[in-house]
This record gives C-alpha cells, sequence and structure tokens, in this order.
C-alpha cells in the first residue's frame, strides 16, 4: 500500500491572496521551499509542521527592487552589510531584494565579491542590477546577462562632470545614454535611470538660499520637479529611438509621472517605480534632515498624484531606495546631510496599509508590492505569486493588528527612521523565504538562509516570456 505523502510545512487557516480572486481560505502546503499544494481548508493532509495561521492574510511575499547596501553604499562588502539590512527586510514582509552596485571596474569580479558578502548572510533572497559608467560595462552587457545573471541596469543621467565622483563613477553624456540603450535592447535588459537634468540643478544652485523655508522644502526647491520630469522625458524618448525598455526608478513627482504617460501612449517598455517615502512623506513632514534624498520628497499633491497612479496601474511598482548609511551623516544642516535613508522593512506594511486605508484594491497593492516587480525583472513566476510550484516565499499578515516604527524595530545599522513614530494600521507576523521561517512571531531567525537570484532578461523580453508561458498553458488546457 502507497504510505501517503507527508509535506514539510502547512499552513493552516489562512486567507490565501490569489491572482484576480483576492483572499481566499486555503490551506498551503509546502515541500522543498516550493508551494506543493493549495488545499481546502481542513482538508486532511500530513506534515512535519503545522502552523495555525488564525485566519490571517497569507500574501506573496514582498519584492523590494531598489536597494543599495554597504557602508559608502556602493557594494556590499562585510558580513552586517547584508546581514542587518535583510533583517529589516524580512521584518517586513520583503523575501527577495535586488541590490544595486555600484563601480567603475569590470563587474565580474565585482559581482563575485558582493556575492560573496551575502551569501550566508542575507534573510532573504537577493540578485543584483549594474550600474554602469564606462564604455567597457556597456560592451560587456551580454557577459553581465549570460554569466553573472543580470539583466537590468542602472546609470545616472546626473553624473556630468564630476558629479558621480563621491561614488567613483565617471561623467556621461546623451551619447552615451543612447549606446547603453541600444545595448541593452540587443541584450532583452531593463534600464533603470536615475533621471534628473544636472545642468538646472546646478543653475539653481547658485540661488541665495532661503533660510527661512524649512529644511525639506529648502532641498525641495534646490531640485523641482521639472529637474526629474524633463529628464523621464528625455530617457523615454531615446528608448523608443532604441526599442529599449525602460523603468524609471523612484519617481516622485506628478509632473515626472505626466511626462513618462504622455511618453507610454506612444511606446509601451516604460515602466514606473515609486517609492514608499513619496507615498507617505511630504515637505511638511517632521523629519527634518533625516528625510533628505534625491529626488527630494515632494508636495501633498504629488503624493496624491503618485497615489493615483498606484490604483490606476500607471505607477508600476513600488521600491525603497534603502539607503544604510548611519545616521551621522544625516544630523547635520539640509546641505551637509547624506542623502537617503533606510526603508527596506515599511514598502508592504506602510504602503499596503496606506493603501488600503485610501481604498486602493489590494490587487493592486501585492501588484505594486510584489508581483510586477517579479515580472519586470525575470522573476516571474518563480516569485511574486502563490500557486503550485512558485518559491515559497510568503508574508502573513494581521491585517487587523498595528505597529509603531522605530529604529529598532528596523534592525537597520542606520539606527534612525524618518518614519519613527508612526502607526501602522496593520502587522507582519510571519515571513516565509524559500519555505522556511525568515521572521516567526516577528522575530527573525538567526539563521540567514537567504538565495543569489541569477536572472535571464527583464522588461519587456521578461513580459514576453510569461506570455508565451501562458499561451502555452493555456493551450496544453485545452488539449487536456
Amino acid at each position: 500500500m502507497r504510505e501517503p505523502h507527508v509535506h514539510d510545512l502547512v499552513l493552516r487557516g489562512g486567507q490565501v491572496f490569489q491572482e484576480g480572486l483576492g483572499l481566499v481560505a486555503l490551506d498551503v502546503a509546502v515541500d522543498d521551499g516550493r508551494i506543493a499544494a493549495l488545499h481546502a481548508p481542513g482538508a486532511e493532509v500530513l506534515a512535519r509542521e503545522s502552523v495555525d495561521l488564525a485566519g490571517r492574510a497569507v500574501l506573496p511575499g514582498g519584492i523590494d527592487p531598489h536597494v543599495h547596501l554597504g557602508k559608502d553604499i556602493r557594494v556590499p562588502r562585510d558580513p552586517d552589510d547584508g546581514e542587518r539590512e535583510t533583517a529589516s527586510a524580512v521584518a517586513g514582509g520583503i523575501t527577495s531584494m535586488l541590490i544595486y552596485l555600484m563601480s567603475a571596474d569590470d563587474y565580474h569580479q565585482v559581482q563575485a565579491d558582493s556575492r560573496a558578502a551575502m551569501e550566508g548572510n542575507s534573510h532573504c533572497d537577493f540578485g543584483f542590477h549594474l550600474v554602469l559608467g564606462t564604455d567597457e560595462q556597456v560592451a560587456d552587457i551580454p557577459s553581465y546577462v549570460s554569466e553573472l545573471g543580470v539583466p537590468s541596469f542602472k546609470f545616472f543621467m546626473n553624473f556630468r562632470g564630476d558629479e558621480g565622483k563621491y561614488l567613483g563613477l565617471p561623467g556621461n553624456d546623451d551619447a552615451y545614454m543612447y549606446d547603453l540603450l541600444g545595448t541593452a535592447a540587443d541584450a532583452g535588459a531593463l534600464v533603470c535611470p536615475h533621471p534628473e537634468n544636472i545642468e538646472l540643478v546646478w543653475k539653481l544652485r547658485e540661488q541665495p538660499k532661503d533660510e527661512t523655508l524649512g529644511p525639506l522644502e529648502a532641498w525641495y526647491r534646490s531640485r523641482p520637479p521639472i529637474v526629474e520630469a524633463e529628464a523621464v522625458q528625455r530617457v523615454a524618448y531615446f528608448a523608443k529611438a532604441t526599442g529599449a525598455s525602460v523603468y524609471a526608478v523612484h519617481t516622485s513627482s506628478q509632473m515626472a509621472l505626466a511626462a513618462m504617460q504622455l511618453q507610454r501612449s506612444d511606446y509601451d517598455n516604460l515602466f514606473v517605480e515609486t517609492c514608499t517615502q513619496y507615498l507617505t512623506l511630504d515637505t511638511s513632514a517632521d523629519c527634518g534632515t533625516y528625510g533628505k534624498v534625491n529626488p527630494p520628497l515632494r508636495h501633498a499633491e504629488d503624493v496624491e498624484a503618485l497615489w493615483e497612479g498606484v490604483a490606476s496601474g500607471a505607477v508600476d511598482t513600488i521600491g525603497s531606495d534603502h539607503n544604510a548609511r548611519h545616521r551621522s551623516n544625516k544630523e547635520k544642516d539640509i546641505w551637509d546631510a547624506s542623502a537617503g535613508f533606510p526603508g527596506t522593512g515599511l514598502v508592504l506594511p506602510v504602503g499596503l496599509a496606506e493603501g488600503l486605508c485610501r481604498g486602493v484594491e489590494l490587487e493592486r497593492m501585492v501588484q505594486a508590492t510584489s508581483t510586477r516587480a517579479a515580472q519586470l525583472f525575470g522573476l516571474y513566476p518563480q516569485k511574486g505569486t502563490i500557486r503550485v510550484g512558485s518559491d515559497a516565499d510568503l508574508a502573513v499578515v494581521d491585517l487587523d493588528g498595528s505597529f509603531t516604527v522605530t529604529a529598532e524595530t528596523q534592525h537597520s545599522a542606520a539606527d534612525y527612521s524618518p518614519w519613527e513614530g508612526t502607526e501602522v494600521g496593520l502587522r507582519v507576523v510571519h515571513t516565509i523565504v524559500g519555505g522556511r521561517f525568515a521572521m516567526r512571531d516577528g522575530v527573525v531567525s538567526d539563521e540567514p538562509s537567504g538565495r543569489y537570484l541569477a536572472r535571464t532578461e527583464s522588461g519587456a523580453a521578461a513580459l514576453d516570456t510569461i506570455t508565451h508561458l501562458s499561451d502555452a498553458h493555456d493551450e496544453s488546457e485545452q488539449h487536456a
């Protein structure tokens, strides 16, 4: 007689998110780090471990597509660069992150060193984007995709002259951008530009500083929305000319979103990311220099426009632009403080709580915090969905719970949060990465088990693959 199958883990009594259906009462069975079955509630299923979720929501694990690690934010080098910041991530339900590596050197060695720093020290799964700045790096894009598993590349449109010197990156120009976009398009890769018109910023720097303004308003006026919007429009136009896929990172303003929508009306392969800070903070926030970031925090009307974009799908994803520089780099005046702050652990809870409070559908919030990033960055359906065969990456959320943001709860070595003291109207209870509890009952595991995510394509190429897989699946169903 055949022995009954015994699963590694069964999660019972949860409300499991299903694409197109919302929350459905199901039990989730896990084997070898993947979802093995979705059972009707109470089905007689054997498992080595069974956990009662008491009606809590089970969502696809969050994916943070925009993270910077390392004490100088260039690359992770030390064990704690990965351990502390990924602890922050899983505490907030993030199960995968994509980290920007910044170097002017050949990335074959840089990527190997960064991967070694992360493996064994990361609580979540991780992949990389590469920041490009030299002609040699652009020529190496095909090998970066095929050999390193990295099909997404960033460049700083504002790094002209010596602007990138503090990160060891050379200046570039529009001809460089044109070459990069075309090469990436041929390789099935996605380009992630930092869009700012630095010539305009240089001009604005010459204006007298108005000391009567609050620090965040003063910083806003030094890099107003037109700085971002003009650059977005320019790179989007170049994308159409080269056939490239472009993903506008950290979109912060109504003007920039409108510029991208204008270009999208004529060319499909354009995608938009915003960040938690641009959805929940503005220049009136009381976080002072802790809230300095590029692009700057904007006005309340920009926050509203971005939420409209999230609700409609005009905004594809929500990331963090996480930066773990220590608080001592922020405790200066607005002109001398470092830009950027930690936030990976708040993408899912703060974004989800605010979105649901505003009436944004749960389906859209799951898309923005997980599914769409998986689709655009070549991880779907391995990630970003709860279906049989997908990785068992899950965020178990108490939608009736709450917590207060503090630096301590965020785990980051930065030792501060611009959201300090914020009450969040839900709580992540468990975070499961590859079938293992990276956080259980609010306590982060002391055994990091995250794995490297090698990818083969991003952007339009990745979306085309999903379409072909879906068509093949539908055809096989018809013949079954």
